[in-house]
Parts: structure tokens; sequence; C-alpha cells
């Protein structure tokens, strides 16, 4: 199972988000960031423009792919995506909380078996603040909601999470120090927010208990993708030099 948060060093925590058209982008995009980072995470936009020859590509070249699909569907759809995710490459892979208790617990089923992925329960997307939850119908707040559905995913077998870093720290007293936390909406110091709302810096999601982070457009829309990434790597270093290890 992998990754581990015993011991990961800076690069180990970052996952930059290849949120583009196609294969093309995508690997200009990684020549540019040369040996900065380990972990790339492929998203909808991506995989379903190249499909699993973008896996292939960037295995081969010796990064871990964090495949990002956000599976919901019935429990035994599901079971068969997980297991053809397996047989791509994928390390990481990301199932909704909210498709339930079967349906994550057939999941988990799926990805016991060897070389599976690691799984992540999406709980709250970091797009959502409590008046958008309040216009589907959920009328807990975002941490409330989160707190449930990790808890639901937790009791279904499901050891990772994804959440906002406004959630972190509640979700790392809750779910213990082995569980794997990853944390989208992060945003540099100076940034631009755009359209996400629960975010935070690098330093303090990784201070507050963050296992890896999620960075998309603040790298990937660099004039230097490559300086972006090494500040950022920067920025976790200096929230590991103040919080224990997670």
């Amino acid at each position: 199972m992998e990754p581990s948060n015993e011991k990961l060093t800076p690069k180990d925590r970052l996952a930059v988000a290849l949120d583009l058209p196609g294969e093309h982008e995508a690997m200009k995009l990684v020549d540019c960031l040369g040996d900065t980072c380990h972990w790339f995470k492929v998203g909808m936009e991506l995989y379903y423009a190249a499909g699993n020859k973008i896996i292939e590509k960037l295995r081969d070249r010796g990064f871990k792919v964090f495949l990002d699909l956000k599976l919901h569907d019935i429990p035994n759809t599901v079971a068969g995506a997980v297991r053809s995710a397996a047989k791509a490459g994928a390390s990481l892979l990301t199932i909704h909380a909210t498709g339930g208790a079967a349906m994550m617990s057939a999941a988990a089923e799926a990805a016991s078996a060897p070389v599976s992925p690691r799984l992540l329960a999406v709980t709250v997307l970091t797009s959502m603040d409590a008046n958008q939850l309040a216009g589907i119908g959920i009328t807990a707040s975002p941490a409330d909601q989160v707190l449930r559905l990790a808890r639901l995913a937790k009791n279904s077998g499901i050891n990772g999470m994804v959440c906002s870093a406004e959630e972190v720290a509640l979700l790392r007293k809750e779910t213990g120090p082995d569980s794997l936390l990853v944390i989208p909406g992060i945003r540099p110091a100076g940034s631009t927010i755009e359209d996400q709302k629960r975010i935070a810096t690098p330093a303090q999601a990784i201070a507050d208990g963050a296992s890896m982070l999620v960075v998309g457009r603040p790298i990937t829309r660099a004039a230097d993708p490559a300086a972006a990434a090494q500040a950022i790597l920067n920025e976790i270093a200096d929230g590991l030099a103040g919080a224990p290890q997670k």
C-alpha cells in the first residue's frame, strides 16, 4: 500500500495535477518539470483524451500516477473500474464517498488484489461551500459532512480520503496517523483563488496533518513551472519543520 505517511520527503507529498486537454500538452509540462516531482495526477479531462497511454508514459519515465476519476456508480461497476485501474498501473485512485457504504466496500474488496491502487474517498469537493451544499439539500456544514463521509469510508475499508485543508486537522484527529489525507485546493501565498472555496497554503496544510497536496494551476500556468513547483516544495518543507511527521 503506498504511499505510507512515514518519512515522506517533500517530493513524495506533492502531486502535480495534469489538468490539460491532451497527451502532448501534458508531456510537454512533464518535460518542463524535469525531476522536480515524483507524482502526477491524471484527471478526467486528460484521461478521457489520452486513456491508459498517458499512465503508461508516465510510469515508463519513473513517475507515480494518481488517477482522479472520482468513481461513483453501482457497486459492481465501481469494483470493475478499480480492477481496470490496477491493470493500467495507477498507484492512487479516487472514488466518491457519496456512493455509499456498499459501493465503497465493493471498491475496497477489488483493491485488495495485488498491485491494486490505494483508494481515496472524495468527501466534499473543494469548490463547494455551505451555500452550495444547501443547494443540493445537504444542511450540514462542509466540515460536518466531510467527517460523516470520512467515517463511512473508513468503516467501508477505505483508509485514504480527499478533503479540503479546512478539514484536514479534524480528519487527522479522527482517522489517526496512518490515514492518507490528500488535499487539493492548495494555493501558495499570493496566488489567486479562482473557483476554489476552501483553500490553504502548502505549509499550513502540511502542518495541519496533510499527507499529500495536489497542485494544478499555480504550477501548470506558471511562467516557469519547475520554479513554481520547487517553491511549493520549499513551503512543504517549511510545514514539515513546523509540525511532527504525520
